[in-house]
């Protein structure tokens, strides 16, 4: 066992004298659109040596609210986002990258978090392992995640293909590694990384919090995408997003990270859902049913090469 228990639920982990592990992430307006960045950070926080934040320019104290974790491996860059670019969500693979070029030469990984994911803490130890063993693999030059959705509440999880299942988190620190398009993944000199599958599970809260705050960041976030013709004509002018157009989803039976555990505890709107009564084109109800079955994703997207 190389992670041992802490105090405050956090862990010492007695490897990082091994290996180098830098982490990173960018944020902007995190208390503005309620991102869970702080409980993001604070969760792969025992897997690192340092963690860089590219904090954008906010207007609602995301800085401070960073600078309050109690973390000295926590370091943060101030940067500036590029309002104009408004096609693909490309600003967010920049302002990634601007993370990523911070990080410390001498790292061996660079782990990649989003301010509205989290790692489960039963999966520290899994991807401690899993860094170790491929550090001297070259050809590797990746980890690959699983993906849980939640959405509406912490009840719920997205079950159809709209939902990615996998994506790469972790990277060798190699500065020709790039984010690519909206931030999703990353590629080296445009080709998709060779990466090694883990049984690690990062938990993504995106589509989870009030209906107001959901519905303004829509707006907004629509705006890294599209112009405000677009934008005007797709998204509905309401105080409110209606979670119930939802096409499918499943009860969540397990247990939440445990640094969620405080905000999922000062939830205050409610969202139910039928499972048994799924929205899905004939079509996609098949595809559905035979990846329920089967476990394959017909037609499945993958922005990465398994070795």
């Amino acid at each position: 066992m190389i992670l041992t228990h802490h105090k405050n639920l956090t862990f010492v982990p007695v490897y990082l004298s091994l290996m180098k592990v830098s982490g990173f992430t960018f944020i902007r307006n995190a208390i503005k659109f309620d991102y869970p960045v702080v409980e993001a950070i604070t969760s792969v926080l025992p897997l690192c040596n340092e963690f860089i934040v590219a904090v954008g320019n906010s207007d609602d104290g995301t800085r401070d609210l960073i600078e309050q974790i109690n973390s000295e491996k926590i370091r943060i860059i101030d940067t500036v986002w590029d309002d104009t670019l408004r096609e693909g969500g490309r600003v967010l693979a920049i302002e990634t990258n601007k993370a990523m070029d911070a990080v410390d030469q001498g790292s061996d990984w660079a782990f990649y978090i989003q301010g509205d994911e989290v790692l489960h803490e039963q999966y520290l130890d899994t991807l401690q392992a899993a860094m170790l063993r491929w550090r001297d693999h070259p050809e590797v030059e990746g980890l690959l995640l699983k993906y849980r959705h939640f959405y509406g509440s912490y009840d719920y999880v997205g079950d159809s293909r709209r939902w990615y299942r996998n994506e790469v988190r972790i990277v060798r620190n190699d500065k020709s590694i790039r984010s690519y398009r909206d931030a999703q993944g990353f590629r080296k000199h445009n080709r998709p990384l060779r990466v090694k599958r883990t049984e690690a599970t990062m938990y993504h809260y995106g589509w989870v919090k009030p209906p107001q705050l959901q519905q303004a960041k829509q707006e907004y976030f629509h705006k890294l995408w599209h112009d405000d013709v677009w934008v005007e004509k797709k998204i509905p002018k309401v105080d409110e997003f209606d979670y119930s157009q939802i096409d499918s989803l499943a009860h969540f039976r397990g247990e939440h990270p445990l640094v969620m555990k405080p905000r999922i505890a000062r939830s205050n709107w409610t969202f139910s859902f039928d499972p048994t009564k799924t929205r899905l084109p004939l079509k996609s109800k098949l595809l559905h049913g035979i990846e329920q079955v089967s476990g394959w994703r017909i037609g499945e997207y993958r922005n990465y090469k398994l070795i």
